[in-house]
Formats: structure tokens, sequence, C-alpha cells
């Protein structure tokens, strides 16, 4: 029988389990505890491992089965999104505001009150951003932020981990400069954690939790190096 790891903080930031012990119910659950440090962080995603959790419960790590992932090269670009990028004054940015998008991930949304990015959450991915390992892609109108997402680069691999949208379409806007990114930088893959109908129009499929790790062998094999993207001239 399947049982979850318990982590302390000072256990060594990679021990983790191997991923094919996470649990059937809740599905992908594979460790409790531990902390959020930088070292811990990045030798999860490494091993296709992500925190989530909520309030008053223990830093929870999962690696579902199956797994989301968006392909750059599968990647599609609605002809009504196309149009949108053409003609709604979007401007693309990245890494200008990544606490602007985090926060903005952050709020409560109508169809969800809390909110899983806790202050300690945004805290460590804030110290991933200032030490080159996560980015945002955002979309700005004039002055102002209206939509974008953050993640992690490893190697060729982007892990998505947060998106949100104040305009019709600007966190799409958002991800579409994330593959243009992706593909002139030979970043292979898109990690999109968990399945939704958003992402699944625009190309993700799952893929086995096997199939995932496989990736990840094949393209996390180099330290991350992070070219700015050219932003229009303002």
């Amino acid at each position: 029988m399947k049982s979850i790891t318990w982590l302390s903080p000072t256990d060594p930031p990679d021990r983790f389990p191997p991923v094919e012990r996470a649990l059937d119910d809740p599905a992908g659950l594979l460790a409790a505890g531990g902390d959020l440090s930088t070292v811990r962080l990045l030798a999860a995603y490494q091993r296709g491992i992500f925190p989530w959790y909520s309030a008053g419960q223990p830093v929870l790590w999962w690696s579902p089965d199956p797994r989301a992932v968006l392909l750059p090269a599968e990647f599609r670009l609605s002809r009504s999104l196309a149009k949108t990028l053409r003609n709604r004054g979007f401007i693309p940015r990245i890494d200008h505001d990544f606490q602007g998008v985090i926060d903005a991930c952050a709020a409560p949304r109508t169809r969800s009150p809390g909110t899983w990015l806790l202050p300690e959450m945004r805290a460590a991915y804030l110290q991933l951003h200032h030490l080159g390992h996560a980015h945002s892609f955002e979309t700005w109108r004039d002055d102002t932020l209206v939509g974008g997402l953050y993640g992690v680069r490893l190697g060729n691999v982007f892990f998505g981990e947060s998106m949100f949208s104040l305009e019709r379409d600007a966190s799409k806007a958002a991800l579409a400069r994330l593959v243009e990114y992706c593909r002139s930088q030979a970043v292979a893959v898109i990690d999109c954690q968990i399945p939704s109908q958003h992402l699944q129009s625009m190309g993700s499929r799952l893929i086995s939790r096997t199939q995932f790790q496989d990736l990840l062998r094949e393209h996390i094999a180099m330290e991350p190096v992070f070219v700015q993207y050219p932003r229009p001239n303002v």
C-alpha cells in the first residue's frame, strides 16, 4: 500500500521518494513537509515534482499521472487569438513586473475566493526569480498589466505555474508569447501540470508520468540560460 513520505526542513533538499510512489488518491500526492528553499524547489522540479497546498496544510509535493504538457510545436493559435494579437494593442514583456504577475495570480477569483499562492509561496518564487530561475511572461496595455503567467525554467523545460487575466484573451496572449520564446530558444516542453479546457483548446495534451520523466531526462541537461525576448518600441 502506498503512503506519502514526510520530509523535515533539515532533510537533504533532494530527499524525495521515486515519483512512482505517488498516491492514487489524492492523485499524484507524493510527499509532505520540508520547506520551500531554493535548493529544495529546484531539486523537486528536476524530478517533475511541484508544491501545491492551502493555508493550514504542510507543504504538499505532487507528481500527477497523467501529466498535462504543451509542446511548443503543437501550440494552436486560433484565428481569433491571432486577430487579438494584431489588433488589441497588447504589449508583450518578460520579467518586467514578476511580482505584479505573481500577486495577480494569487488574488481571489470569482469561482475561487481563496488562494493556494500563500505569502511563503510568493516569497519562494520571488527568490527563484531573483536568482534567474523563475520568469514572467506578461501582457500590458499601455502602463497597465492586464494578464500574464509565471513559471520556472530548467534547461529546456519551462514549468508553468499560474496565469491570470484582467482582460479577455490577455493570459492567452501571454502564453502565445511564451510559446514564441520557447520556439526561438529551443525550449522543448511547457509543463502545464494538470489539464484544463483553457489549455487543451490551445494544444496541451496528457502524457504518462513515465513519458514526462523521459522528457525531463532529455531536456534538463544544462544550467538554465534565459535570454530576454525583444521588447517592442513603446
